[in-house]
């Protein structure tokens, strides 16, 4: 008897509506102009100080440059608790439109900082406003998208920052030709954003789980019930606050790790560059996009496979891979252009790596208190992990250079090897109510 082939099964993608994707859109450009807006300070942070600062200070503009880096990480924190519980109160898509806004405008005024304290502080400004954006993006793109798919459009949004950092790493290939001025256009570029918020207006539809959460919200205050504050309640429940516990240990090791070694692989490519008599700024360029080819694969990819894997196993597996290549890169190779196909690898890893947030985070909080969980998680190991450029700046400086501060930095990776085994497993579960 002649057997019926089975029918293929369908793409992962079959179902989805355009509201889906111009949601993923949406968030992934949001997060490619953060990626901008951050990566342009990685790239012109040396630069500037080298205007900002007098000549005897140049030894030091290492250190200046973890603190300002630090101070921007700070307000990323501090901007990115306020964006998570606002979202949770008045919308995703609203508290989007004001963090783009926010941070466009904030960065254009960088751009007139005349020395080092203006340059500190307008950073840090810039900070607050780029870290209200991310959770309310991750929030919405998993309520928006399916089950079966909801790892892949984590990575799909958060492969955003990688194409920012590219972004910001090839304007700055022509515009760091401009002189010694050529700071202060990068930050000029980063108004452009502003622009995209009048389509997010009309292009991507509110949350309806949030719409719904936010109805019974207002039903417990009318009967006079009482509701606590979503921080308070991020507590309050003994598994979620098991959860958050964690999470915030991994995420730590994420940001700490990246914000203390990666984020200076351009200036220490650069150094490497200028002992062989070639141009600096022209090679931290390239390592910022190598890494950032890498970063961009490694984010999609994490989705990808955690939603084929497992949350878990895929996110221990990245850590582990981020910590290896990361003596690869700053103490192994010293030939420039396997330096840059060294960089394409860790980027995968170390910074592919930040994709188990958007992948995991939202799989973990009912949706009532979903943005502030997120950003909770996100962005509180800032208030941490600021110290990080500042104490890798010091290492920097005073022992031993990039090596030395690398190999120091990346013994975090332990916490996260630890922590992870902790967090349930998710893939392919409905998101709490």
């Amino acid at each position: 008897m002649q057997q019926v082939a089975a029918a293929p099964a369908p793409r992962w993608y079959h179902g989805l509506d355009r509201k889906q994707w111009n949601t993923l859109i949406a968030s992934n450009l949001g997060w490619m102009f953060d990626g901008y807006e951050t990566y342009a300070l990685i790239l012109t942070v040396g630069v500037a100080l080298r205007q900002l600062l007098e000549p005897s200070q140049y030894p030091q503009i290492p250190a200046y440059a973890g603190g300002v880096i630090g101070l921007t990480l700070l307000g990323w924190g501090i901007g990115g608790m306020i964006g998570g519980i606002l979202a949770d109160y008045i919308g995703r898509k609203r508290t989007m439109i004001i963090a783009i806004l926010a941070y466009s405008l904030t960065t254009g005024l960088s751009a007139f900082a005349w020395n080092w304290e203006s340059f500190a502080v307008a950073r840090f400004v810039v900070g607050i406003a780029i870290g209200s954006e991310w959770a309310t993006g991750t929030s919405i793109v998993a309520e928006l998208w399916p089950d079966k798919a909801r790892g892949k459009a984590a990575g799909l949004m958060q492969c955003g920052l990688g194409i920012g950092f590219f972004v910001a790493s090839l304007v700055w290939l022509f515009v760091g030709k401009l002189g010694p001025d050529a700071w202060r256009t990068m930050y000029f570029i980063g108004i452009v954003p502003a622009l995209f918020t009048l389509w997010m207006r009309r292009g991507i539809p509110e949350s309806p789980k949030w719409e719904t959460a936010a109805a019974e919200r207002r039903s417990a205050k009318s009967r006079g019930e009482r509701v606590r504050f979503t921080l308070v309640e991020l507590f309050a429940d003994r598994e979620v606050r098991r959860y958050t516990i964690f999470a915030f240990l991994l995420s730590l090791t994420t940001t700490l790790t990246w914000w203390g070694i990666s984020a200076w692989l351009p200036p220490y490519v650069a150094s490497v560059a200028g002992k062989a008599g070639l141009p600096g700024p022209q090679w931290a360029s390239y390592a910022g996009m190598a890494y950032n080819v890498g970063a961009i694969l490694g984010y999609i990819s994490l989705g990808f496979f955690a939603d084929a894997v497992g949350r878990k196993p895929v996110v221990l597996g990245f850590v582990a891979l981020a910590w290896l290549t990361t003596p690869v890169v700053f103490v192994w190779t010293h030939d420039l252009n396997l330096l840059l196909v060294a960089a394409v690898v860790n980027g995968f890893f170390s910074l592919g790596l930040y994709s188990w947030m958007p992948v995991w985070l939202p799989e973990l909080f009912p949706t009532r208190i979903r943005a502030t969980g997120v950003a909770f998680v996100f962005n509180t190991p800032r208030f941490v992990a600021w110290l990080g450029p500042i104490l890798a700046g010091q290492l920097v400086a005073n022992f031993g250079g990039f090596s030395n501060a690398a190999m120091t930095m990346a013994l975090i990776y332990l916490i996260g090897l630890l922590s992870a085994p902790f967090l349930p497993e998710t893939r392919g579960k409905p998101l709490p109510a």
